[in-house]
């Protein structure tokens, strides 16, 4: 770039040079913002970077002058805080659904929201054990263009897959579309799922993000708003284990006090609870009972216990069953 283009943007490279280069424990002296500016052929005058410095305090930079050893010029505010980013980077960082490939961009990203000083404090890992990054390096894009749908009240079509022993996608329906009314998007078990009105089937289901292919967005309004405005999405997520359904029924459940906590982060803090004795409580909680529900109160061990109804006990006891016969052959 020519010099008297360069001193044209001079405030604007001066805006980047505290965007990138400052914070509080690294200053710039007004000789140093003079020698970087003129690395990049901009002659800089006293006066003249005074005054430039007090426009972009005009215009709302948080800059400040540190007078002790290092001293100097330095932007004082950011639109985020470094605890903030480093909250953001591990989220990214340790978020399933995201591919390793997407995780390392968006980090580089959210780096940029600060000076490079800070920016080294982000690049950390988090640690978390066998995690397992997501494959599918569409589902960044798919959970945009689902919330593209809802928000202009659009249906979508997609094809939907599941995975063979063969690690092999295998397309449902034999490949067929499928057309629905999106109408919500969640979080649960560390995957997006889809909640939406299925056009053929005519009911609400949830459908795994990651797990839709080639998703368009249709000309046409969605369908299904009464069923939905029925649909409690919170209620829903607590009650069905690992997005599995079953029937949802109410059960009685006696858990050692210890589990409070398990079941409060299960059900919620408004679920009914009773003490039964000194050492333990009942629950009742509506469910989707379903083999995944079992296996969750299986992993809690002898100190849960369903109570009823009958029939649970009854399918429950018999999985059981099943299950070390299994083993004993």
């Amino acid at each position: 770039m020519a010099k008297t283009s360069n001193q044209k943007a001079k405030i604007l490279y001066l805006m980047r040079l505290f965007q990138e280069e400052t914070d509080e424990e690294h200053p710039l002296s007004r000789r140093a913002l003079e020698e970087r500016l003129a690395d990049i052929g901009i002659h800089a005058e006293r006066k003249s970077l005074y005054n430039d410095i007090e426009t972009l305090k005009t215009f709302g930079m948080d800059i400040e002058y540190r007078k002790e050893q290092p001293e100097g010029y330095y932007l004082a505010g950011r639109e985020f805080e470094l605890a903030e980013l480093k909250l953001l980077v591990d989220a990214v960082q340790s978020s399933r659904f995201i591919t390793q490939k997407k995780s390392d961009s968006l980090i580089k990203k959210i780096e940029k929201l600060t000076d490079r000083h800070e920016a080294r404090q982000l690049q950390r890992q988090v640690v978390v054990a066998d995690r397992i990054k997501a494959m599918n390096e569409s589902i960044y894009y798919n959970v945009d263009k689902l919330h593209a749908a809802i928000t202009g009240n659009r249906q979508i079509v997609f094809r939907y897959f599941e995975w063979t022993v063969s690690k092999e996608i295998r397309l449902k329906k034999g490949g067929e579309n499928y057309r629905v009314s999106p109408w919500a998007l969640t979080w649960d078990n560390e995957n997006y799922y889809l909640i939406g009105y299925d056009m053929d089937a005519g009911i609400l289901k949830h459908f795994r993000v990651d797990r839709m292919l080639h998703i368009g967005i249709l000309d046409i309004e969605r369908e299904g708003r009464e069923e939905f405005s029925r649909f409690d999405l919170a209620r829903y997520t607590r009650q069905t284990f690992g997005m599995f359904g079953g029937n949802e029924q109410m059960v009685r459940l006696r858990f050692h006090n210890k589990y409070v906590g398990v079941v409060i982060d299960r059900f919620g803090k408004n679920v009914p609870l009773r003490p039964d004795g000194d050492d333990h409580f009942i629950a009742r909680v509506n469910v989707a009972v379903s083999e995944q529900f079992y296996g969750w109160l299986t992993g809690l061990g002898r100190d849960a216990q369903i109570l009823s109804p009958e029939a649970v006990v009854k399918e429950y006891r018999d999985l059981l069953k099943d299950l070390g016969e299994m083993y004993e052959k």
